[in-house]
């Protein structure tokens, strides 16, 4: 899986970079075929203190999934981020086996 990190208006540093990656790249376990992932990572221009926007779009053969969280952190965001696409895939796959 290629994974892509795009950091909107900002540079992310390696630190963070890492974990993305290493999160993001487990997401192989539940489904081998994905093809990439694309991370953007944004500061929300907002007075409140979740303004970190994690979004990952994973191309898999015939769809496409997408999610997005807005939270304190990047890291915190990421996580939660990882959890939702994980249930996508897995709701992808149980439509796979019903066909």
């Amino acid at each position: 899986m290629n994974v892509r990190i795009n950091a909107v208006r900002f540079d992310a540093d390696t630190k963070l970079v890492s974990f993305i990656e290493k999160k993001v790249s487990k997401l192989s376990r539940y489904f081998d075929d994905i093809i990439n992932a694309e991370v953007y990572l944004k500061l929300e221009n907002t007075p409140d203190l979740e303004n970190k926007v994690v979004e990952i779009r994973v191309d898999i053969p015939g769809s496409e999934l997408f999610a997005r969280k807005q939270s304190k952190s990047f890291e915190e965001s990421t996580d939660i981020v990882v959890d939702a696409l994980k249930q996508q895939i897995l709701k992808h796959k149980e439509k796979l086996r019903g066909l």
